[in-house]
Formats: structure tokens, sequence, C-alpha cells
């Protein structure tokens, strides 16, 4: 559906960046929408998104409709100039439905019941709650089809709910029957000969309930993919009914940043737009890298410009302690979002809730209100990015280094019974993007069957289990005059999740130059593994190698002499997870040595470089002025100001320069 004559981003950006968030005015009296639109002109608001958490007030009995107050305010906003992003109330059902039928209700691992009374309490696989989803979207669809106010529409809200019910039970086996055909294929792809699980009927087949012990991997990857699939049906049902009525109009809805539960290579096929939820830490040192990472994957997912659905203007409230954000950091970050490819800034929520669960999650407007420092501070960004859309909307980044990643390669390795509990395929991937984004090398994300010709260099972190196409993708990489680097845990299991002969594909030992890996070694938490070049983390890895590879070797303890980092010409393997400084240092030899350079060289240390179309963002990390030398002369679209082979950077600076 998300095809070349489908919609995208450009059809509501229309030259501007999208600004504004989630707008809840059914948590408000009347006259207070009047002044939020006030509030709102006065910051350049020019989008909301409306109704994500209306279905009890759309629909406060079965099968009844109450449509006059967003009738109200969907001319409102329309009468004040500001898009309305429409959604689809379906991911919080009212308590009715979970009452009436509770065969709509999700069940968890052990059994027991998902209630209402939160949200996202909805069986994906009940047929009930997609009858009942599709109604409502009909609805919704039919009414506001022709509204002059609606610029998109979003689909539910962040889809992450799992079910092992009964229902998702038989929608599993349906699954498992279409990828499998037959029980003996399915007996061969999960192994049930070890621990006596082998199935003689389709009906004994359960979800990845809870057991005695451990469940059996196979099972458990089979159930993620399933459940991703499973979503994506809900998407696609409720996406479809609104593309009948408006082809015009395009279609999203929300990923949570890096979620483990969605295949969003998969998802992002289907969506006109991508969009995503973001939320750093602002006490986090790496608050910053973070969300760079999270930008580069949803960039790369969207293959172009995409939206930041979410953010806080502030502090959230579902961290043990949580930090408003400084003076000037809610501005770098929005700006750094723009920077690496955003033509949307939203925000969770526009006004501040009273009530409810998220009563301390910031809003655009705070309890502190228009006199508040945070909405001070989003008038500020709203007039910045009215200034430099025209300039910067539906331009692209080229990047030179592609990071790959696959959630099925995540998902497999996440088992019990693994070598290591520390490894964490998502720290592992920060690791490896964070020794690029300090190197300050733009990157793009990439599935590992993708083309990759255009990259000088690929780096692999960890991609425990591999599809035969992929290593032949990579191999054909290296073949074509790319260079790679791999981490440990690639290429040890196939897309079954069945070890590979000698723990690791023989295609990819060939390439590194590994005759044998005899052990795998993992480390304590805090434990380290000195090398004659750096210090290892995390793991450690037993090799026999040819001997012309060996780039670094272990010093001290049972691998002492052994090789740790291998370069096979342009093949290289990194068998432990070196400390920050000397991973940055090593991947930036690497990419040196590849061709691969930092839009700008000799940058201070904590000011990042983007090149996003013909315009060149700094942003500045820091809370002390930086000077940053410049190239010639540049037009500063922030300020309006002409900088000559310098600029200064103030606490959280940021300059657009165009050349």
């Amino acid at each position: 559906m998300a095809a070349v004559d489908r919609p995208g981003l450009a059809d509501a950006t229309r030259g501007r960046i999208l600004f504004g968030g989630d707008y809840n005015p059914e948590q408000w009296p009347e006259e207070t929408w009047h002044e939020d639109v006030r509030l709102m002109r006065d910051a350049g608001v020019n989008s909301v998104t409306l109704g994500v958490f209306s279905w009890s007030r759309l629909e406060p009995e079965p099968g009844a409709r109450e449509f006059g107050w967003l009738d109200t305010l969907m001319d409102l906003m329309h009468a004040n100039g500001i898009g309305v992003v429409l959604a689809t109330p379906t991911s919080a059902p009212p308590p009715w439905l979970g009452r009436l039928y509770p065969d709509t209700l999700p069940r968890d691992e052990n059994g027991d019941v998902e209630w209402w009374g939160g949200r996202q309490h909805f069986s994906h696989s009940s047929a009930t709650y997609r009858r009942h989803a599709a109604a409502i979207t009909e609805d919704l669809a039919a009414r506001y089809a022709g509204h002059p106010a609606l610029t998109m529409w979003h689909i539910n809200n962040e889809y992450c709910t799992a079910d092992h019910g009964d229902e998702a039970a038989v929608a599993f086996r349906r699954w498992l029957r279409a990828r499998y055909g037959t029980l003996d294929a399915l007996n061969i792809a999960w192994g049930t000969d070890f621990w006596s699980q082998g199935y003689d009927s389709w009906d004994s087949v359960l979800p990845a309930r809870r057991p005695h012990y451990m469940k059996n991997p196979g099972q458990v990857l089979d159930f993620r993919r399933f459940t991703s699939d499973m979503l994506l049906e809900c998407y696609l049902a409720e996406r479809d009914i609104v593309a009948r009525h408006t082809p015009h109009i395009p279609v999203t809805t929300n990923f949570m940043p890096l979620f483990f539960g969605q295949d969003a290579w998969r998802w992002a096929e289907e969506e006109d737009v991508v969009s995503v939820d973001l939320y750093p830490d602002p006490r986090d040192p790496l608050g910053s890298q973070h969300g760079a990472l999270v930008q580069d994957l949803t960039r790369s997912l969207a293959r172009g410009p995409w939206m930041l659905m979410e953010q806080a203007a502030g502090p959230v409230n579902w961290r043990g302690v949580n930090h408003p954000k400084p003076r000037g950091l809610n501005r770098l970050w929005s700006l750094q979002a723009v920077a690496r490819g955003a033509d949307a800034v939203c925000y969770f929520q526009w006004r501040q809730s009273r009530q409810g669960a998220e009563k301390f999650h910031s809003g655009m407007v705070s309890h502190a209100g228009e006199r508040g420092r945070t909405f001070q501070e989003v008038k500020q960004l709203g007039a910045e990015l009215a200034r430099i859309g025209p300039e910067v909307t539906n331009s692209h980044i080229e990047a030179e280094v592609a990071i790959l990643h696959d959630w099925h390669a995540w998902w497999a390795g996440a088992q019990d019974g693994r070598p290591s509990t520390h490894v964490d395929h998502s720290a592992v991937l920060h690791a490896w993007h964070r020794a690029l984004w300090e190197s300050r090398l733009t990157t793009d994300f990439a599935h590992p069957e993708h083309d990759l010709s255009g990259y000088r260099l690929v780096v692999v972190p960890q991609l425990y289990a591999m599809t035969d196409a992929a290593i032949d993708n990579l191999l054909a990489y290296v073949r074509g005059g790319g260079t790679l680097v791999a981490g440990f845990l690639t290429g040890v299991a196939d897309e079954d999740d069945r070890v590979r002969p000698g723990g690791m594909d023989a295609r990819l030992c060939e390439l590194f130059g590994i005759r044998t890996l005899h052990e795998w070694w993992p480390l304590e938490a805090g434990e380290h593994v000195e090398t004659d070049g750096f210090r290892g983390t995390l793991w450690s890895e037993e090799l026999e190698t040819e001997p012309d590879v060996v780039e670094t070797v272990y010093k001290g303890g049972e691998l002492d002499g052994l090789p740790a980092v291998l370069r096979n010409d342009r093949a290289w393997y990194v068998s432990t997870l070196p400390e920050p400084e000397a991973f940055r240092a090593l991947l930036a030899r690497i990419a040196a040595d590849a061709g691969a350079r930092p839009v700008l060289e000799g940058l201070p240390p904590e000011v990042e470089a983007v090149r996003r179309g013909e315009l060149l963002f700094l942003l500045h990390h820091g809370r002390e002025p930086v000077t940053v030398e410049l190239p010639g002369t540049h037009h500063d679209l922030l300020t309006g100001t002409a900088r000559t082979d310098e600029i200064t950077l103030g606490r959280y600076g940021v300059a657009v320069l165009r050349s």
C-alpha cells in the first residue's frame, strides 16, 4: 500500500516543518480550547494530533457515536490554520468492550488477564476487538474524510501488546501452518527432538506460555515474529479503511524507539510516513547519542524524511527519578532531530494533564502555564522551525557508513540459556553507533539483505542469526570493494536459531581468516581483558586464525597471545568490545582507510556536525561556549547573520548554516 502512488510526509508538511503534538482537549472544559488555540498560534503550532485515547468519549456505549465535540475541534483547528493528524482511538478500548467481550482482553504468559484501566489492553488476535476497531475507524474516516483540517491519519498508538490466550493460540497455529506447511517442518525448525517436544498435532502447539523450565527458543522466536505480524495485521486493517476514504491523505503509526517487539523494517514498508517517539534521559551523558541513533534508524526506515511524533518538553513520569530538561536542551534535541532528517517535531502532549496516570509527564504548556520556562522555550523553537522549514523540508542526508540491524537476529539472540546475559543487543548496538557518532561520521542503518554497494564502510555490531542471503550479501559487498567490520556473536545461527557448524558460518570464517572458533569467553560485569592495543569488555573469544590476519592480540590470562582483532584485507573482525575511546579510534581509522570522512574535521569533542541537503547543522552538546572553525563564509539561518572562518556556540548552541 505504501507504494509510489501513495501520499507521503511532504503532502502534510507542504514546505513547513510540522510543529505541535498530541492534543487531548476532552480532558478540559470547552473554554480552555479557545485559550489553547491562542497559545498555539503564539507558539507557531501548525499541527496537532487529536483522538489518540478518545474511544470511550467517541463511543460511550456500544454502537453510540458522539462526534459533536470532535466536529467543534476540527473546525476550530481549521479556522486557526492548524492541521490535524487524526488518530484512530483503538489503543485504549473503553471499559465496556472488555466487560461485555472478555475475549478482547489479552493474557500474559501465565494466562493472567490484562484488564482495562490502563491502555493497550486488547488482544491482537481477537475477532471481536478487530470488528469493533474497524467499526469506529470506518465511522471516523467517513465523517472526516472531506474535512479541510485533516492532514494525516495516525493509526492506534505504540503497538506493543502480546497475547498468549486461546484465540491467539489458534491464530499462532494458523500463522505457523502458513510458514512451515507441515508439522514435520515445524518440528525440524524448532528442534523438538530436544527434551521430547515433538508435535503430532497442531492442536498441541501453544504460544510461548510459561513452562516449568526454559522455553524452546525456536518457539519463542516464532512467537515474537507472530506477535509483530498480528499487530501489523491490526494496523493494516485500519490503514486500509482510512486509505479507502482518503487516498490522498498519508497514514502513519508511531514506533517506540528501537522497540524489541516489532520488525520495523517490515512495518515501515506499509507506512506512508514513518514516525517515532523519542525520550532520551536528560541526565544521561549519552542522551544525545541515543537520540542520534534512533533518528538515524528512523530516517533509514523511512528512506528519507520522517516524523518525530512524540518527545517531552520537560520531564517524563515513568523513570525512577524524572528530571526536567535543563534550559536549552529541548531546543538542541529538537534541532538534532531536524538535522538527522525529521520534517516534523511534535510532543506528548500540548497541555500537561491535571489528572490520570501521566499528570506528571510534561506538556508544551506545563503546569506553570504560558509564563513558565517550558512554554517560553517552545515559543522560541516554533519561531526557529518556521524560519528554517522552507529550506530544510524534504531534503536528504548522505551517509558513507551503514550499521546493519535486524530484529529477527535480535529476537533469536535474546533467549534463555545464552552464553552471557550481560550481552544485550541494544547496548552493543549503542556502543558501535557511539564510536561512529563520536568520530562525527554520519551513519545509516540497513537490513543485512539490503543493497550495501553505496556505502564505503559497513559495520555489523552483532547479527547472531543470519540467513544465507544475508551472508552472501556481505560477501558480495566485500568482493565489490567495500570495507566490512563485524563484531562477536555474528553469524552464529541460521534463521531457525540452529547453530551453524563450527559456531560461525564457514563463509564468514573464511572471509575473516578464522580457522577455528574454539570457545567463547564471556566476561563478568565490570571484568576486562587486555590486548596489546586496548582494553576489552563484555566478551572475548579463543580463535585460531590464518597467520597473516592478526591485527591485535590478547595479553595475559587464558587467551594470552591469541587474536583479538582480525583484518583480512577489507574484512575486519572484533572479538571483544573495546572501551569507548579505543573503539572510537579503531573505527575512525578503519573508516578513514575506507574513504569515509566526517562532515567537518577538527570539531571540538562536544560538537556534532550533520549535513542535510545544502545545510550544515552544528549542534553543541555542552554547557560552555566553544568555537568551531568553518571553511569560508556561511549564513546562519537561525540568527540571520554571516559567519566567516569560525562560529562560537554557547550552551547547547545550534547553528544552521548555508554556505
